[in-house]
């Protein structure tokens, strides 16, 4: 029987993991030019999206957590005018997942308890709560992506 800290672990990973897979699924029958589309002017694309939640997990988890050093340009993900391919973000995008499952894996009892605050997360509280934050915010942008897709495939002039 598993303690109560590798289950918590195991649950969040198999949440990410879940989010991995629909993020795969959303973007598999895209081109490189439709990841970029913006279907609105006034919106993110897909890319930018992945952008976001790749700077997202490697930020909160990856810095904060795990140690690893990464610096975060939030104003980037957003912005970024060089349109890498999609197989480069989505390999981004699955060390990040892998960031996130590996961190999870080494959480002790005392770790989800353990205070956490960030630029952007000062209430966060524990690190129980950053990592469902952080798992809720992923899914959030899950459904903006199968939304953004579906006009992209409907609206083949949309903006680059």
């Amino acid at each position: 029987m598993m303690d109560l800290a590798a289950t918590v672990g195991h649950g969040f990973s198999g949440y990410y993991e879940t989010v991995r897979r629909k993020v795969h699924d959303v973007v598999e029958p895209l081109s490189d030019d439709q990841l970029w589309r913006r279907p609105y002017p006034y919106g993110n694309s897909i890319g930018h999206l992945l952008l976001h939640l790749t700077g997202n997990l490697s930020y909160y988890v990856g810095t904060q957590i795990a140690g690893t050093g990464y610096v975060r340009e939030r104003e980037r993900e957003f912005t970024e005018t060089r349109h890498r391919s999609k197989l480069e973000v989505l390999q981004a995008f699955d060390a990040a997942i892998d960031l996130v499952t590996v961190t999870l894996a080494r959480q002790s009892t005392a770790d989800w308890s353990t205070p956490y605050t960030a630029v952007g997360e000062t209430d966060a509280g524990d690190r129980f709560t950053l990592f469902l934050r952080c798992a809720a915010h992923a899914y959030h942008h899950v459904g903006q992506m199968i939304y953004l897709r579906k006009e992209i495939e409907h609206s083949p002039a949309a903006r680059v």
